[in-house]
């Protein structure tokens, strides 16, 4: 794990640099604290990382106003401390990014801006945190029929190729995630704590390894669970996310209640649904009138791809159109084989209208051909070099290929290759 020295900085300013389970500093710098210091370094052309180099005696001096020298000294001195901590999260596989990082998530920077986390600690696939997806959210105490139904959404999202954001606690949850997982999809969860804990435990080992399941935190590792922390979260799940649906929640109280409370009437980042239980909950009602929608029940991929409306397609700097995160993310009545995205040929005269080929269609023809010349066995990795995506992608371009019957996924280790009856296409000799 390479720690930028930027992210070297912004770590002894602000982060407790837990060894086991021991106090953090009083003097760490709050997020205000932080959030100012690092507009002045902008505003005169510098960053967290000249704290550390030879300028560093002047700069602390000349920013005397903004927090007080002798407290930013103290804490830029404990490079030794951030050492143990690093070798610590080296050791368990953890990585470890800041706003001053160019590989900082781009949804956060741009939707929550200075609200951001200063450092996200994490484990797993980190290119899972930009392919966005739903957000599925609930009581950490439901019953049963509540968790197979989370269960149960998070498999369909995993089947329409949409990544399931949730915050990894008991309950709604880790239902949802597992639903996904289990259904070769992808998840990602966002942790109040116990990030060390769950990176080395053996039930999320696999889809760690396998690059599906993306573990991330703003919290120190080691950390335990602290309420203000669990709250404080919410709003990175509403921010990874293009949808968000609501199990089940308290009546004005609770995390899920004031998560969804805060994306409603303050942040406004992304719909926010809610489940009709059957029960209806007083907290699931109160939901609905402050703005919360109706949760549609879809029960097949095409349903589930008109809760999120079109693809957007995004312009790269160089003016060229870039391959969207997820070309799998299409319309509803765009779910078809591949082999039918060639370019179509004169209208029939008679007949229903053969569907539109969208832009992401397109892109993904091409995507195929290109991921099947590569020589079998395939792995994610020789897709990642050979398309320069990330893992992410690339896992859930082969998927897909899978689910339409061109490839076939071996496990351990995981690799890929051309189902039998793509063999028999390609070697079928011509008529």
């Amino acid at each position: 794990m390479n720690i930028s020295a930027n992210t070297q900085a912004v770590l002894l300013l602000t982060a407790p640099l837990i060894v086991g389970r021991a106090a953090h500093s009083s003097e760490l710098l709050t997020p205000g604290e932080y959030n100012r210091l690092a507009r002045v370094l902008r505003d005169n052309g510098t960053g967290p990382e000249d704290l550390l180099g030879p300028e560093a005696a002047e700069l602390l001096g000349k920013y005397q106003g903004v927090v007080e020298g002798e407290r930013l000294k103290r804490l830029l001195d404990r490079g030794f401390l951030l050492s143990q901590a690093v070798e610590r999260w080296q050791a368990r596989g953890i990585w470890v990014v800041s706003r001053a990082d160019r590989d900082y998530p781009g949804r956060l920077n741009q939707r929550l801006k200075e609200a951001a986390p200063a450092v996200l600690y994490g484990c797993g696939q980190a290119g899972i945190l930009e392919t966005g997806g739903l957000a599925i959210v609930g009581s950490r105490d439901a019953d049963s029929p509540l968790l197979e139904y989370a269960e149960s959404v998070g498999g369909l999202a995993a089947r329409s190729h949409r990544t399931v954001v949730s915050g990894g606690a008991r309950g709604i949850d880790q239902a949802a995630m597992h639903g996904a997982l289990v259904n070769d999809g992808c998840a990602v969860g966002v942790l109040a704590n116990d990030l060390e804990r769950l990176a080395l435990g053996r039930e999320l080992r696999d889809y760690l390894m396998d690059d599906r399941l993306a573990l991330v935190s703003p919290y120190d590792p080691a950390a335990g669970f602290d309420v203000g922390h669990a709250m404080q979260r919410n709003k990175l799940i509403y921010a990874l996310a293009d949808a968000a649906l609501v199990v089940s929640s308290d009546y004005e109280k609770g995390g899920t209640w004031a998560g969804a409370i805060e994306q409603l009437e303050k942040l406004h980042l992304v719909p926010v649904y809610v489940h009709n239980s059957g029960d209806s909950q007083k907290g699931l009602k109160a939901l609905l009138r402050r703005g919360a929608l109706p949760w549609p029940e879809p029960s097949t991929p095409e349903a589930f791809a008109n809760i999120f409306g079109q693809p957007v397609q995004a312009e790269a700097a160089s003016g060229q159109t870039q391959l969207p995160l997820l070309v799998s993310e299409r319309p509803a009545g765009t779910y078809r084989s591949a082999s039918h995205l060639a370019s179509p040929g004169p209208t029939p005269a008679t007949g229903p209208a053969a569907p539109a080929v969208t832009p992401a269609d397109r892109v993904f023809a091409g995507v195929k051909e290109i991921i099947l010349a590569i020589r079998p066995p395939i792995t994610v990795d020789d897709v990642v070099a050979t398309v320069k995506v990330t893992k992410g992608q690339a896992t859930l371009w082969l998927q897909r290929l899978v689910e339409e019957g061109v490839l076939t996924k071996k496990p351990r280790p995981v690799r890929y290759i051309p189902s039998p009856e793509q063999q028999e296409r390609l070697f079928r000799a011509p008529d």
